[in-house]
């Protein structure tokens, strides 16, 4: 959905600079993450839709909801998002945040999904392949499936390295039928 992530990119970018500001990058991710959730809930998305609650009310149930983990800040956001009639894109507000915190914080997660559990001294090196491949912090996530047989899958933002054994009898049978 262009238009939903092209709606959200100027508040993502207001969220981070006020993160940036305040020197509060994971403050403000976990604001963000938050609102994300509440405004994600069908009863809230129902309110979200309904005209006759105004911007005001809608706001403060939202705050409401949120408790105490918003600051000053954080529930003028959601009053200024409320008073745009933005809420609907809270998801792709802190999905393009995410990005940005990342960019500016030169982290990168990775997911390795394998057939097997990687033990810990394997998540290390590929820590560490992964960190001076490409050039920052890398925060690993593991996933096993069977279904790849053996090897592994890695996606770290736009890279993917597929060594796993599904693929290279994919490639395998491609090259017997050519």
């Amino acid at each position: 959905m262009a238009e939903k992530s092209t709606i959200a990119r100027p508040y993502a970018q207001a969220a981070f600079d006020l993160a940036q500001e305040a020197g509060d990058l994971k403050g403000w991710s976990d604001m963000l993450q938050t609102i994300a959730a509440v405004t994600a809930n069908k009863d809230v998305q129902a309110l979200i839709g309904n005209p006759d609650v105004d911007d005001h009310t809608l706001s403060e149930i939202i705050v409401d909801i949120c408790g105490g983990t918003l600051n000053d800040k954080g529930k003028n956001f959601i009053r200024v998002l409320a008073a745009n009639k933005r809420l609907n894109v809270m998801f792709e507000i802190a999905e393009q945040y995410e990005h940005q915190r990342a960019e500016a914080e030169r982290t990168i997660e990775a997911i390795v999904t394998s057939a097997f559990p990687i033990s810990k001294a394997q998540q290390k090196q590929l820590i560490n392949a992964l960190k001076e491949r490409l050039g920052r912090e890398v925060t690993l996530v593991t996933k096993t499936d069977d279904s790849i047989i053996g090897g592994a899958v890695v996606r770290a933002g736009d890279l993917v390295i597929d060594a796993s054994i599904t693929s290279q009898l994919e490639k395998l049978a491609n090259t017997l039928m050519h």
